[in-house]
């Protein structure tokens, strides 16, 4: 499911990468290979390279690069990770690829899964990419992408541990980012006068939207454009939800999930303006309880660092998807001082919605000392953003949303058919709501990015926040790439020679971005209720930026290759699913499990059917022998899809094992 994947994959790996893990050697891969490879040279800074073929690429800040004859291969500081990157002169993809691992690894003989094109981009004439066969034991991925050039290929190996691949996302997508042919230039909209977005091309922007829902398989949508600091266009597309009439307008409102953060930032501008915090001040200094897991972290902690994603937490949301009836702000600032970094402060991205929670609930007890921490947000959020931009519909009040013009969760059953989806996960969000738990229709939303446009001035001329404070927002707190940076909620990119300002939110069901590009006065929103809208998103910007700047047409192809992709690969994974859930592995289950972590997991099954309830949400499951003879059970309802449980026995107790990219979990039976 959406929200338990990581939210801010590079778009690169969105299209090419959808990582799986495989434990790797070190850089010297075998003895011979190692009589004619470079010994390892580690890079200060992140460098750019030339592959011996001549394609140029980047290598990371902190990493390491071999060459040989035909190959290069980095590494980042774990040794349990590698990028190759083989030149060859194969007759097509399947054969280059195998020329690559041949140079790169020769032992290696694990079997391919699927292979699916991607469309010709960045001067590569072909794009292919190859996915392996993994077991879940393994934590770890195996995937290679083939360019071609003319008659040239090169092949980029992706060989890694989930945990280095899930820290180390973003050096990894600078790597495949920054990859092209020799003599390619990228296309730049540098110095172009941008269209206005006037009724044709406006036109332009809808109809692409709903031939892409068509596609994708999304029942309903939400835009609306801003141009000169107008809004010119608010509409909907579409039904709210499946089998029922109502059509989805300007008005529904959605969950925009992670698009709160930048909200929430915008509350700290005030505070800074109001001089009760500064952006460079230790956060202990403001609140003193703010704990984390580690100390010297803890101190490290500025404002400015809440929502940067820079402070080496990692993601490590299972543990408040799984457990949360009972949570309160309170607690889930409590759950912040069991999390430990696992990378070093700075060092890389590493997005965290409790730290994002805890941004939203300090800058709210400034406001409002005395009131519990959540009501204290909301009361802040209403009178100081809502209600000021006009966001008349915005709420956290779920109750409020789910009773008026609201769209309804969706994703695609087990054999891809899009279904309406179970809410009762997305409810987990509500006790850490500064990091996304915000409803909001196209309408609302659309005031807030023409806010953004204006530094902070209202339609009235009312100054709602300072330029300066505003702006510090999408200030570079860490890399993500090539061409991004994230700030505070808020993502730059300049992949096209122009900043476009974005931010996007996923919850179950329901994913959404936000656009705008500061130099042009244009932006927009784009709002769905299914889980496939995330194959919307990167698109549809590039789209506006096509309509806009006359960009190479390329966003419709990107569509029509993502969903070919995800159909393609919901086949592949449905052929090793037993449903309902094989017989002799459910026998072999006991009734119910526990983790101190995530709370309790009870098996049910009737007639033939079998379910895991987590007492806060749900679900049926599939079983699926795993390669190395293991089995699994995976959660299979739309909205509580996606969790994988992997049988297994710690000190002669049966044990259900459940992993994130970074941690494992362990439900133990009990009596």
């Amino acid at each position: 499911m959406s929200i338990h994947r990581t939210a801010l994959y590079r778009t690169v790996l969105v299209a090419c990468l959808a990582f799986t893990t495989f434990a790797a050697d070190s850089l010297a891969a075998s003895p011979q290979a190692a009589e004619t490879r470079s010994a390892p040279e580690r890079l200060a800074a992140d460098t750019p390279r030339v592959t011996p073929g001549g394609a140029t690429f980047t290598v990371p800040s902190g990493w390491s690069i071999v060459t040989g004859k035909d190959l290069v291969i980095l590494e980042p500081p774990e040794p349990d990770t590698h990028i190759a990157i083989v030149d060859s002169q194969a007759a097509d993809a399947t054969a280059a690829v195998a020329a690559a691992w041949a140079a790169y690894k020769p032992e290696s003989k694990r079997p391919i899964k699927l292979v699916t094109p991607r469309p010709a981009r960045e001067g590569w004439d072909e794009r292919q990419v190859f996915d392996y066969e993994t077991s879940p034991n393994e934590r770890a991925a195996v995937q290679a992408l083939a360019l071609r050039a003319g008659t040239a290929w090169t092949v980029i190996i992706l060989d890694g541990t989930d945990p280095t691949v899930e820290k180390r996302s973003a050096p990894i997508g600078l790597v495949f980012e920054s990859l092209r042919p020799k003599g390619y230039q990228r296309e730049s909209f540098a110095g172009r006068t941008p269209h206005p977005l006037d009724a044709a091309h406006i036109a332009q922007i809808k109809a692409f939207v709903e031939t892409s829902m068509q596609q994708l398989g999304i029942p309903g949508a939400s835009i609306a454009l801003i141009d000169g600091g107008k809004i010119v266009y608010e509409g909907g597309f579409g039904v709210r939800e499946l089998g029922k009439p109502e059509r989805v307008d300007e008005n529904t409102v959605f969950m925009a999930a992670s698009n709160t953060k930048g909200m929430t930032t915008l509350l700290l501008s005030e505070l800074v303006d109001e001089k009760k915090l500064k952006w460079d001040q230790p956060v202990i200094d403001v609140y003193p309880a703010f704990k984390l897991g580690d100390a010297d972290t803890t101190k490290k902690v500025l404002v400015k660092n809440l929502i940067c994603a820079c402070t080496g937490l990692p993601r490590q949301d299972l543990e408040w998807l799984f457990e949360f009836k009972n949570a309160t702000p309170e607690s889930e600032l409590a759950l912040l001082g069991t999390m430990q970094p696992t990378s070093k402060f700075g060092e890389v991205f590493q997005y965290s919605n409790l730290m994002a929670a805890a941004a939203g609930y300090i800058g709210a007890h400034l406001v409002y000392p005395n009131l519990e921490l959540g009501a204290a947000y909301d009361k802040a959020m209403q009178q100081r953003i809502f209600d000021p931009l006009g966001m008349k519909s915005t709420t956290f009040d779920y109750a409020r949303a789910l009773a008026g013009n609201h769209a309804s969760p969706h994703g695609d059953d087990v054999d891809g058919k899009p279904t309406v989806a179970s809410m009762a996960i997305n409810y987990s969000i509500v006790p850490a709501r500064p990091a996304g738990a915000v409803w909001t229709s196209a309408a609302d939303l659309i005031r807030y990015v023409q806010n953004e446009l204006a530094l902070g001035k209202l339609p009235d001329g009312k100054q709602l926040v300072s330029a300066e404070n505003l702006l510090m927002r999408r200030a570079p707190q860490i890399s993500l790439g090539e061409d991004s940076t994230y700030g505070m909620g808020l993502i730059v990119d300049r992949t096209y020679g122009v900043p476009v300002v974005s931010h996007g939110g996923s919850m179950s069901g329901f994913l959404s971005n936000l656009y705008f590009l500061p130099d042009s006065g244009i932006g927009a929103v784009l709002l769905t209720n299914a889980d496939n809208g995330g194959m919307l998103l990167g698109p549809f910007q590039r789209r506006l930026l096509e309509v806009v700047f006359d960009g190479k047409l390329e966003a419709e192809a990107d569509v029509v290759s993502r969903a070919a992709a995800h159909k393609a690969a919901l086949a592949k994974d449905r052929e090793r699913l037993v449903i309902p859930a094989a017989p002799a592995p459910v026998s072999a289950l006991a009734k119910h499990y526990s983790s101190k972590e995530l709370g309790e997991l009870a098996v049910l099954t009737q007639n033939g059917v079998t379910t895991f309830d987590l007492g806060e949400w749900k679900s049926t499951v599939a079983s699926r022998k795993n390669d190395d003879g293991t089995t699994s059970f995976l959660t299979i309802d739309p909205g509580t899809d996606g969790f994988e449980f992997v049988v297994g026995d710690r000190a002669s107790k049966r044990v259900l094992i459940i992993r994130d990219g970074q941690h494992e979990y362990i439900f133990t039976e009990t009596a």
